[in-house]
């Protein structure tokens, strides 16, 4: 079985007003004494305003919920003791202006100092999924086939709408935040995991990087384990939409591993329709037709979803997600995306409504799959 893990980040928030609040530390404190909590399950973050939880090593996708349920249950619970709350939410929706809190780490300290604006204006929240490869070269192999898919993540897991007070008019202002650092974005089409290597390398010789932690690519290779680590998702309001995401991440590189072998024609798009592809996935989310960059073609959302689990159906048979993913993807679809739904809660009853949903789904069961 193809292995996976999971890190999800969270904002800090005054209950009443939806404010930011400078106390990771102290959240981290009391999460050290939840007895559901393991050593390293709850990282700093850059902004004292965040954490983020990290699965373990996980092998089907009922451990990635059970693992992220208890997580965000107990660093909840943490969070609740220092007088706020967790919130999963792709941006800060009512943030003041000004220069935030950077955590007291020297990586965290000389990001401020290359970028200060974009660090303080870092309060986006992320997830990532980290699926296990073979090795390096087929790492790379992988990222090449999954370039024309990371827009439509982009789509699916669009829930950062609000950005200090306002309504973007973006589903996922989190991707055009990100986009800022200097290393970002759809990574670029590689020979192999030397040609990866050397292109980092020139990258950090002439001072784009300070090292390669530094690379903030939608998908890349880890440089610690022997995964492709994509990042191209916003954190999800509820878990099960956490896992949805994971199933079909951890799908995705199967079909590349198994199309890679078997030497399958790799899509190549156009670099330009590969960044028209993922700002219309940021601006709309699935709420309007996208480009799939692969035809090229605008098409509905739905049929472009529909694409992609036609694309990734066999992996998800052979891990025996088929049945769970597809059931979350109609809901996904019926129900619309955090972005929609947290714009449905401020329609409804403004910061107060929108406050409430992030304050209700965070720590709420999976509902079962039919």
């Amino acid at each position: 079985m193809v292995t996976l893990d999971v890190e999800e980040e969270f904002l800090l928030l005054n209950r009443e007003d939806g404010e930011p609040v400078a106390c990771a530390e102290a959240v981290r404190a009391a999460a050290d004494l939840q007895p559901a909590l393991e050593d390293g399950e709850v990282q700093p973050e850059m902004l004292q305003v965040q954490v983020e939880v990290a699965t373990p090593v996980c092998e089907s996708l009922d451990e990635v919920g059970e693992h992220l349920l208890r997580l965000r249950r107990a660093v909840s619970a943490a969070a609740e003791q220092t007088g706020r709350m967790l919130a999963p939410c792709g941006s800060a929706a009512f943030a003041s202006e000004g220069r935030a809190s950077v955590t007291a780490r020297p990586r965290y300290r000389s990001l401020h100092t290359d970028a200060p604006q974009p660090v303080d204006e870092q309060l986006i929240n992320g997830m990532h999924v980290h699926v296990g490869i073979p090795d390096r070269d087929a790492g790379v192999a992988v990222i090449n086939r999954l370039r024309p898919w990371l827009p439509l993540l982009v789509a699916m897991s669009a829930n950062s709408p609000m950005w200090h007070g306002d309504d973007t008019g973006f589903a996922g202002w989190r991707t055009v935040v990100f986009g800022r650092w200097s290393v970002s974005g759809i990574p670029p089409l590689f020979a192999d995991a030397g040609d990866y290597d050397r292109r980092v390398d020139d990258l950090r010789d002439v001072g784009a990087l300070r090292d390669r932690g530094r690379i903030y690519w939608q998908a890349r290779l880890s440089e610690r384990y022997p995964t492709v680590e994509v990042r191209a998702m916003d954190v999800q309001l509820r878990v099960d939409e956490a896992v949805l995401l994971a199933g079909v991440v951890r799908a995705l590189i199967t079909t590349a591993l198994t199309e890679d072998t078997a030497g399958a024609p790799l899509a190549r798009p156009a670099p330009e329709l590969l960044a028209a592809a993922q700002w219309h996935a940021a601006r709309y989310g699935l709420g309007d037709a996208l480009i799939d960059p692969r035809i090229p073609q605008r098409v509905p959302a739905a049929d472009l979803v529909g694409r992609l689990m036609d694309h990734v159906r066999p992996a998800l048979e052979d891990a025996g997600d088929a049945e769970r993913v597809t059931a979350l993807v109609h809901r996904l679809l019926a129900e619309g995306t955090g972005a929609q739904r947290q714009r449905a809660a401020m329609r409804r009853g403004g910061p107060e409504a929108l406050m409430d949903l992030l304050a209700t789904e965070t720590t709420a069961a999976p509902q079962p799959h039919q």
